[in-house]
């Protein structure tokens, strides 16, 4: 046998050996980087489809809860068959619903289970009241199931027989001040059009569900999965995310996902995910807790159509390339133009798998596998561009969700969530420092009998006109807010007893003077208390509110400054 044929023997020996070899490595390492990636961009999907859902919800939560606080519809819900009442909480309840996403809303009173209702198309103006909850009524179960727990919120899919509507309904309970449940609010979105703007997103290879706290289907792109009316079916009848798998071991670990999430309490940013089979395909699951909502976001991606492992089949033909030339080449050239580069890449990959993005000096010779490297270069800052670009957008949606809940969208100051959290401040601030702080209470005088008079447009200009002159009123560093209705609050931090009656009777005069400007008189009573160190939020409201029920008994257009060991009232002239 000669020479050249051993050689030549040997050379196909080599080749078969590296390329089985290769075939082998490749298979592993692609499977592997396919995997890796596919876990980043699993929580990246899930944290950004959820962004998506609160970011539709959270607004509408807020309006309900607002709804639900309403002085007026407690009050009509306490006496559902006084028609003054009546009137005024319908009035109330329609100019909630030109601010609802689907302008419509419901309204079911506790008493004599009355249910009213109007839409989009306002199709029930003058006639909102639908029909009478019956406990008896499977369909009407919801209510009373809700009532019976006493859950203030919860989101649910189901289809109103009576109103032949399916929608995702937003319940939010209504209580009275002593804390009694009399009544439920809130709204619904058409069900249609949320799983096509939320969830069914038409991008191949991502499938995006949500749960609730049990594992019932609420949102996914085929309705037979849904799990309607959730709350009334005991367990072991819902259709819960399970349904979607074959494999009794892929149901345990996506079941133990929603387990390990409820056991970390819904910490913010938590993501499990794990390789499950859907249909017959290989899907990677990412799943996070929403805990503003109560419910599980549930990504699957099938990494075959997302990354087909055929898309790195070219890699193979230039590393046997690669190889061939290496037997039939110089050691310096095999390894200063192959071996090196590829080591370096080799070591530049497990760097990216482990979350690195800084990668170390890449060296590129000027053949495949350095236009390889440039690409997997390009590829690595492309991958972290996203990655940064995506956890950017989602802080920027995060903190302007965060704003707009603690902004009264009517005046523009703080609501009352954003009050309570600087009162709680102010507290603990007052209990560091030993330092007291001053807390104004003010409504406007006679505003039902304005509203009344001059309609609920003249009623919001006047809030927009106290709320302007409020503002102008105070010091650059005080915090005043919109409590609701025709309430403001102002927080005033350093103050004392002669800071706290200056800036009351300033807020007063200005009132009463801007608005004589207007043509509508307006004035307000004041309560005001000196908080000292020690005292809590509920001490400090209930002074403050003292306070302002002593103005208004001693005629209005009053102060009242209270402390903890006396009252004086300034009268407003």
């Amino acid at each position: 046998m000669s020479l050249k044929t051993r050689i030549l023997g040997l050379a196909a020996t080599l080749i078969v050996l590296a390329a089985s070899a290769s075939w082998v490595a490749y298979q592993e390492l692609s499977e592997d980087i396919i995997e890796r990636w596919g876990q980043q961009v699993a929580e990246i999907q899930v944290r950004y489809d959820s962004a998506r859902l609160l970011q539709s919800l959270e607004r509408e939560i807020g309006l309900a809860r607002q709804m639900a606080s309403s002085s007026t519809l407690i009050e009509w819900a306490q006496s559902p068959d006084d028609p003054a009442l009546k009137a005024h909480a319908i009035r109330q309840m329609e100019s909630f619903r030109s601010n609802f996403r689907d302008n419509s809303y419901f309204v079911a009173l506790r008493g004599n289970g009355a249910y009213y209702y109007n839409n989009t198309e306002n199709e029930f103006t003058g006639n909102q009241y639908r029909y009478t909850l019956d406990a008896d009524k499977p369909e009407d179960a919801w209510f009373f199931q809700l009532i019976d727990e006493g859950r203030d919120f919860h989101l649910n899919v189901n289809p109103d027989v009576e109103l032949g509507v399916t929608k995702l309904w937003i319940d939010v309970l209504m209580r009275n001040n002593q804390g009694d449940i009399v009544g439920m609010v809130g709204t619904g979105l058409n069900l249609d059009d949320f799983l096509e703007d939320i969830v069914d997103i038409g991008q191949e290879g991502i499938t995006t569900l949500f749960v609730d706290f049990n594992g019932a289907i609420q949102l996914y792109r085929d309705r037979n999965y849904i799990d309607f009316a959730s709350i009334i079916k005991p367990e072991g009848q819902k259709n819960t995310v399970d349904l979607l798998l074959e494999d009794p071991q892929d149901k345990q670990q996506i079941l133990g996902m929603l387990q390990r999430l409820k056991q970390r309490g819904g910490g913010t940013g938590a993501v499990e995910s794990g390789f499950v089979t859907v249909d017959g395909r290989k899907h990677l699951a990412g799943v996070a807790f929403l805990p503003t909502i109560g419910w599980f976001e549930i990504t699957l991606l099938d990494l075959n159509t997302l990354i087909p492992a055929s898309y790195l089949w070219p890699l193979v033909a230039v590393f046997l390339a690669s190889l061939l030339i290496s037997l039939l080449v110089f050691h310096l050239i095999i390894q200063s133009r192959i071996l090196r580069p590829v080591l370096a890449l080799e070591d530049a990959t497990k760097h990216l798998r482990g979350g690195h993005f800084e990668l170390p000096y890449l060296p590129k010779p000027d053949n495949e596998i350095g236009r390889l490297v440039d690409h997997f270069e390009t590829m690595a800052k492309r991958v972290q561009l996203n990655t940064r670009d995506l956890e950017y957008q989602v802080a920027n949606r995060t903190k302007e969700l965060h704003r707009l809940a603690r902004v009264d969208a009517l005046t523009g100051l703080k609501n009352r969530r954003g009050l309570d959290e600087h009162l709680e401040a102010e507290i603990e601030r007052a209990r560091r420092d030993n330092q007291s702080f001053g807390l104004i209470w003010l409504d406007i005088d006679h505003f039902k009998k304005i509203n009344d008079k001059r309609g609920h447009q003249a009623g919001d200009e006047i809030l927009c006109r106290v709320a302007l002159w409020l503002k102008t009123s105070v010091r650059p560093y005080d915090h005043p807010g919109r409590w609701g209705g025709d309430e403001f609050v102002v927080l005033l931090s350093p103050c004392d007893t002669a800071v706290l009656k200056q800036i009351s009777s300033r807020i007063r005069l200005a009132v009463e003077q801007e608005s004589l400007k207007t043509g509508i008189p307006v004035t307000v009573s004041i309560g005001g208390h000196l908080c000292q160190p020690g005292e809590n939020g509920d001490t400090i409201l209930r002074q403050a509110d003292r306070a302002l029920y002593a103005a208004k008994e001693q005629g209005r257009n009053r102060i009242c400054i209270t402390r903890s060991d006396k009252t004086t009232v300034s009268p407003g002239a």
